[in-house]
C-alpha cells in the first residue's frame, strides 16, 4: 500500500465566477475594506466607499472606467485588497444578472468579447462560500464540517479542472457551486477551520471522488449508471437517513406522445413487439437501475432524466389517461454522500468523520497538511515485511 497525496501549499484559489452567462460588462462596487486598481501596468487608486469601477469586453481587451471617466484598453485589470479579508460587490450589467458579493482579489480579462472574471481567493474563504452555496442555511455544525470536507477533498483532487481556460475551477454546479462568499451563516466559517486541512484518501493515497447530491431517495447510486465508470469505494446501498426529508419524493406527468415519440424516435422502441409495446409506459424501479424497462433496448435513464427535466433517474412509470405518470424518489445524481441525509444524520448526534465514512465506507479522513499520517503506515508496513 503507496501513499502519495499530493501536497499543495498555502495559495490563493483560482475561481471563474459567472461562468453560466457571457459576460460583456460588470461594475465592482465597494462592499468592505478597499482594493487597488492595476491595469497592466498601470495604478489607478483604490476603490473606496461609494466608488466603483466598469469592467467591459472589447474583442481580447477590457476596456476600464473609474466611475463614468473612461481610462482606455488594457489587457488584464487586476483588484487586489488592501486590507485581510476585504470583498467586493460584483453587478452584471450585460446580460444583467443578480449581484454577488466576495472575498479577496479578483482578475478580469477578454477573450473574443467576453470577459472572463476570475476571484483569487484563500481556500478557507472559498469553503465557506461554496458550503453554504451547497448546503444553505440553518444545519447542524457537524453538517457543515463533512461538506467542508467534501469540498476541500474536490478542491485539491480537480485543482486543474479549467487549466486551459486560466483559472482552476469554475463557481458551476459540476465544479461545485460558488454564487457568493459566505454571507448568512458564521457556523459554516467555524466549521471550515475546524477541519482545516482535512480530506478523504482512498487506500492509495489519492484524493477521493467526494461526489455528494442533494437526497438519494432511499438508495444511492452506482457511480458508472451515471458516468460509465466505476469507483471501487462508491457502491449502491440503502439509506434511510433521507426518506422523509423534504426532496424524498416527487412526481411529474408527461404528454404520452411525447414519452412514445422520444423513445421511439432515439431509441429505436421496439412498438411492433406486443410485449415491448406494454411496457412503453410501465416501468417499476424498487431498487436503483441503469437502464429503462432491459438493459437489452439501451435506453439509460440518464437520458430519460435529461429530456424529461427529472430531478433523477430513480423513477417508476405508469399510464394515467392520456399521460405519463413518473413517481420518482430523490434529487440529483444520487453518487456518494447524500446531503440530506447527511444533515439527518447530523440532528442524530453522527460527527463529521462517522456522516463521512457511513457514505465513503474503507476510505480514510486525514490531514494533508501533516504527514504523521503517512509515517504511521510506513511504520505498519515495515512491521509486516
Amino acid at each position: 500500500m503507496v501513499f502519495y497525496v499530493f501536497f499543495v501549499s498555502a495559495q490563493q484559489l483560482r475561481i471563474g465566477v459567472y461562468r453560466d452567462y457571457k459576460m460583456k460588462r460588470v461594475v465592482f462596487a465597494y462592499n468592505d475594506g478597499s482594493y487597488s486598481i492595476l491595469a497592466d501596468s498601470t495604478e489607478f487608486g483604490s476603490i473606496l466607499p461609494n466608488e466603483f469601477i466598469e469592467v467591459s469586453a472589447e474583442g481580447n481587451k477590457v476596456r476600464l472606467k473609474l466611475g463614468v471617466v473612461d481610462k482606455g484598453l488594457y489587457t488584464k485589470v487586476i483588484l487586489n485588497e488592501n486590507k485581510f479579508n476585504s470583498s467586493i460587490t460584483l453587478n452584471p450589467k450585460s446580460p444583467v444578472q443578480k449581484q454577488r458579493k466576495y472575498k479577496d482579489d479578483f482578475e478580469i480579462t477578454s477573450k473574443g468579447g467576453e470577459l472572463t472574471l476570475v476571484n483569487l481567493v484563500d481556500m478557507d474563504n472559498y469553503l465557506a462560500g461554496v458550503v453554504e452555496s451547497e448546503g444553505g442555511g440553518g444545519q447542524n455544525l457537524e453538517y457543515y464540517r463533512v461538506q467542508a470536507l467534501m469540498s476541500r477533498t474536490y478542491v485539491l483532487k480537480y485543482i486543474n479542472r479549467h487549466k486551459s481556460e486560466g483559472f482552476s475551477l469554475c463557481d458551476r454546479v459540476h465544479c461545485q457551486a460558488y454564487h457568493s462568499m459566505m454571507r448568512f451563516t458564521p457556523t459554516i466559517e467555524e466549521a471550515v477551520k475546524t477541519t482545516q486541512g482535512m480530506v478523504m484518501i482512498d487506500s492509495s493515497g489519492r484524493y477521493a471522488d467526494s461526489y455528494f447530491h442533494a437526497n438519494c431517495g432511499g438508495q444511492t447510486c452506482e457511480p458508472d449508471y451515471v458516468w460509465n465508470n466505476a469507483i471501487p469505494y462508491l457502491n449502491s446501498f440503502l439509506d434511510t437517513f433521507c426518506i422523509y426529508t423534504k426532496q424524498a419524493v416527487w412526481e411529474k406527468r408527461v404528454p404520452k406522445a411525447d414519452w412514445e415519440r422520444y423513445l421511439v424516435k432515439e431509441f429505436h422502441f421496439p412498438m411492433h413487439d406486443s410485449v415491448c409495446r406494454s411496457q412503453l409506459y410501465t416501468f417499476t424501479q424498487e431498487q436503483r437501475k441503469a437502464f429503462y424497462v432491459d438493459p437489452v433496448l439501451g435506453i439509460p435513464l440518464r437520458d430519460l432524466r435529461t429530456k424529461f427535466n427529472l430531478k433523477s433517474t430513480f423513477f417508476s412509470v405508469e399510464l394515467d389517461n392520456n399521460e405519463v405518470l413518473i413517481k420518482g424518489r430523490g434529487f440529483g445524481h444520487g453518487v456518494g454522500l447524500c446531503q440530506e441525509g447527511a444533515m439527518k444524520m447530523a440532528k442524530y448526534g453522527y460527527d463529521y468523520r462517522q456522516i463521512a465514512l457511513f457514505y465513503f465506507p474503507g476510505l480514510f479522513v486525514v490531514n494533508y497538511t501533516s504527514r504523521d499520517f503517512f509515517k504511521q503506515e510506513e511504520k505498519e508496513l515495515l512491521k509486516l515485511k
